[in-house]
């Protein structure tokens, strides 16, 4: 019995060394390092739990800090260093961010991105939607060091561009400082590609967008959005404020 078993062992030791298994195995440990690599990476974000509020002095990134908190308004002024707490994001206080406001001053906002910028799950750049047209080279100038920073780029949070003060008649929209913006930045890439501000992983100049075609935000590596809204609402400071974009978005990213 045993020799008359011997042709088919044979026949499906045969099998088994044949290219249909191997294939087979090839696919399974395709799957397998895929896997891990999706592990590691949502480890990686996971770990990542804060949100940086950024921009330029008087943008309102404070107040917006504030009225997430607690809702209320309250008199601010330019800061000189970080601000930091827990924001909850529902009602069972389950899931929560860590909401990081840093000092929009020229001389120190770069310094203060460098140190939190490894922590940032996302990143809310609050834009003076009245001032922007007075100010969008400089808007545009602080920008443009953050998307190059190679920590930036290569953890791609999830960038939400907050037009602020939409209270005011004056201020611009969001489609509008977007176009400004996108056309701003372009002119930097071109400007700074002979002497760029930060370097990508490889050691060579970071690239901004895709070269030969004019910039977008479609073009980054992380998802950009656009918000309109006013952390001083439109009855001022016995008002509530119109930050339901920027709620909604918090909630989505983190």
């Amino acid at each position: 019995m045993a020799g008359g078993l011997e042709p088919h062992l044979e026949a499906l030791r045969r099998e088994l060394r044949g290219p249909a298994v191997l294939s087979v195995l090839i696919a399974l440990i395709t799957v397998a390092i895929t896997f891990l690599i999706w592990r590691f990476v949502q480890g990686r974000r996971s770990s990542r739990k804060a949100v940086l509020l950024l921009g330029l002095c008087d943008a309102g990134k404070t107040l917006l800090f504030a009225r997430l908190l607690s809702g209320r308004y309250r008199d601010t002024q330019t800061s000189i260093t970080d601000s930091s707490a827990v924001y909850r994001l529902s009602r069972d206080k389950s899931t929560n961010v860590t909401l990081i406001d840093l000092p929009g001053h020229e001389s120190l906002r770069l310094q203060f991105l460098e140190r939190f910028k490894a922590a940032a799950r996302a990143i809310v750049f609050v834009v003076d939607s009245v001032a922007f047209q007075r100010e969008v080279k400089d808007v545009a100038e602080f920008l443009y060091q953050v998307l190059v920073d190679s920590t930036v780029l290569r953890n791609a949070p999830a960038l939400l561009i907050a037009c602020n003060k939409q209270d005011v008649t004056m201020a611009k929209s969001a489609k509008l400082i977007q176009q400004q913006l996108e056309k701003e930045l372009n002119t930097l890439r071109v400007t700074r590609s002979a002497a760029p501000t930060s370097l990508d992983s490889s050691g060579g100049p970071a690239q901004l967008g895709k070269k030969g075609k004019d910039f977008d935000f479609s073009q980054l590596p992380m998802k950009v959005e656009f918000v309109e809204c006013s952390a001083r609402g439109s009855k001022g400071e016995e008002g509530e404020a119109d930050l339901e974009g920027i709620e909604k978005w918090l909630v989505k990213v983190a």
